[in-house]
């Protein structure tokens, strides 16, 4: 009997203790009970007067004029993570309508169990539930004096537990609960029977851990106070948009730039943007570029000149028009950037440039834009790219061109994006980042006529040079 009371003392440690080491919601119930044991057939001959016989019971003809109804029950339980519960529950009655029972006589009843209960269902409204669990039980009174008093009483045995049940929900934490459990000792001394409850039971306490109003498995920052409105995620910078999804939680921006200020307009966010009080785009980081020459003011050492990325933004020195580093005086190939081991010149030959530009001419753009359309011009790029991969020297130079509709400047600005267009897609397909530049040349050096649709097509265009020979 000293292992009945280890076992239930080690159920109602683990039960209770679990509130000091997690956040969950708790439940108690107080119902009347039944206690039933004719439908079983389980009297033991030491209930019944001499001469009296145990078993079913003979006449059934009123029904439920078997059960004792009395009370109370009382539970508690502890909801654990998922559909399930664990909990404690205690009863106790008098039992007098036993089979052969002489009138007036009356058996103490109690029993209490430990249990484990499944409910498929969380929602509102009616959620039936099964339970299973071990406890112990008695239809004896249990005398202080005894030899082994209480729970060690000869009286006691022990007994598994099944049972199920209805919550009828009358309020979020306020449930009409009826169910029915069916014990059954498994020692001589004991009594099978039906117990049936009905009462009321009462939620408390949270499982809301950031105490927000909104439960955890419902909250998307169960970990920090948030907003109904944002699924329980708090909006630091009250920008309407949840810090969760906020790149910058708390700066106030606007929702296509996720969350983030842009404080020049730009449309560039001020976290990306290089010059962040300066309106620029966003291929040049947030910044202006003064001269269009395809270097940002960020990082242009001469913003008002036209230059060349390889020369931070600044032209070229004259005595070294290629600026391949010889000097025109020395240099045998002044307009071709070369090698001083070459005296100047590339190490590339003319024939390979040419090639590439009779291709770069093939690669045509339509008015006002700088996209790359169609197969026949990937085709041509593919065959640049077999050229750069024959000849691994060199560094080239991608000047895009425009044909003479719009105003200088725009036309300008267009021919360096046709130019970045053409470097980007020779990059995806493989070469070297650090083999190409680009620089824009408006509508200079028309290769034909710009008084005609075909002759500005023409004009819209590529060319390479080559810049450098290692």
């Amino acid at each position: 009997m000293k292992k009945r009371l280890l076992i239930l003392l080690t159920l109602g440690v683990f039960t209770f203790g679990m509130a000091q080491t997690a956040d969950a919601p708790w439940r108690v119930n107080i119902s009347a009970n039944a206690i039933d044991i004719y439908p079983v057939g389980g009297t033991p001959s030491t209930l019944l007067p001499a001469g009296s016989q145990g078993g079913f019971f003979d006449d059934f003809t009123n029904v439920g004029d078997h059960w004792t109804i009395g009370g109370p029950t009382l539970s508690v339980e502890r909801f654990l993570k998922g559909k399930f519960s664990v909990g404690a529950m205690l009863s106790i009655n008098n039992v007098f309508k036993i089979e052969g029972n002489t009138a007036g006589t009356e058996y103490p009843y109690f029993s209490v169990d430990g249990f484990i209960k499944y409910s498929p269902f969380t929602g509102k409204g009616v959620r039936p539930f099964i339970l299973g669990g071990w406890g112990l039980s008695s239809f004896e009174s249990i005398s202080l004096d005894d030899e082994n008093p209480l729970f060690l009483s000869s009286n006691v045995s022990q007994q598994v537990v099944g049972g199920f049940g209805l919550d009828f929900y009358l309020a979020s934490n306020l449930a009409l609960s009826v169910q029915t459990n069916f014990k059954n000792p498994y020692e001589t001394n004991g009594v099978r029977h039906f117990q049936h409850q009905a009462g009321l039971s009462y939620t408390f306490g949270s499982n809301d851990r950031d105490k927000d109003g909104i439960p955890d498995d419902k909250d998307k920052c169960p970990d920090v106070p948030g907003l109904k409105e944002f699924e329980g995620c708090p909006d630091t910078d009250e920008d309407g948009i949840p810090d969760n999804e906020d790149d910058c939680p708390e700066e106030a921006g606007s929702k296509e730039l996720k969350g983030c200020p842009d404080s020049d307009g730009d449309g560039v966010a001020d976290k990306d943007d290089k010059c962040p009080e300066e309106s620029g785009s966003v291929e040049t980081e947030g910044c202006p570029d003064s001269d269009n020459d395809g270097v940002h003011d960020g990082i242009d050492e001469c913003p008002d000149e036209v230059g060349v990325a390889s020369n931070k933004g600044c032209p070229l020195d004259l005595e070294d028009q290629d600026g391949d580093g010889v000097p025109d005086a020395e240099d045998l190939c002044p307009e071709q950037a070369g090698t001083a081991e070459k005296n100047g010149c590339p190490d590339v030959s003319d024939a390979v440039v040419q090639t590439m530009n009779n291709y770069g001419a093939m690669i045509n753009f339509m008015a006002n834009s700088d996209r790359i359309l169609g197969k026949k011009m990937f085709d041509t790029l593919e065959k640049i790219k077999a050229l750069l991969e024959e000849n691994p020297n060199g560094t080239f130079l991608i000047e895009g061109y425009s044909s003479s509709d719009g105003d200088e400047a725009y036309n300008q600005a267009l021919s360096i994006k046709r130019a970045e267009s053409v470097r980007n897609a020779l990059i995806k397909m493989g070469v070297d980042v650090g083999r190409l530049e680009i620089s824009g040349q408006g509508e200079a050096n028309p290769l034909d006529s710009n008084e005609t649709a075909e002759g500005r097509a023409k004009n819209r265009r590529v060319q390479f040079r080559l810049k450098m020979g290692n």
